[in-house]
């Protein structure tokens, strides 16, 4: 048996410009921690933790000697699951309003589910989804998918 549990509790994004992302997040109406500050910020959504932390100090730690990578897409989205199809389309427009960049506008998935992408100002991607098998607890904390 592991001792390593089967949870995500932390996202963290290298960020070049912690100041803007910390702005851009709260444009969403997202509460952050009380101890946040340019050196590192955080929200928490649902039972997840997003963490900014300043692209240099978290590559000192999580890649030591490696490169710092080139601006854009990292390879990794993220993702808020909503609780309706049409909730889609309404947060979509509000990340919009909020600075975030189209990268896909909303549309019914092959998979059942209704999904669009979006970036921030640093480029990490966000999708909003809607999947009609998708349960939370009553924090918003994803139960089951599927």
């Amino acid at each position: 048996m592991s001792t390593l549990p089967s949870r995500l509790s932390v996202v963290t994004l290298g960020a070049r410009d912690t100041g803007a992302l910390r702005s851009f997040y709260r444009s969403l109406g997202w509460t952050e921690l009380p101890s946040s500050d340019d050196g590192w910020s955080a929200f928490l959504l649902g039972g997840v933790l997003l963490a900014l932390y300043p692209l240099p100090d978290l590559a000192a730690e999580a890649a030591p000697g490696v490169p710092d990578p080139a601006g854009g897409w990292s390879g990794v989205t993220l993702a808020t699951i909503v609780d309706s199809r049409e909730q889609v389309d309404t947060a979509f427009a509000e990340a919009v309003a909020a600075g975030a960049v189209v990268v896909a506008e909303p549309t019914d998935r092959p998979w059942g589910g209704r999904s669009g992408y979006f970036a921030d100002p640093e480029g990490n991607r966000w999708e909003i989804a809607w999947a009609g098998t998708a349960r939370f607890d009553e924090r918003g904390a994803l139960l089951a998918f599927g």
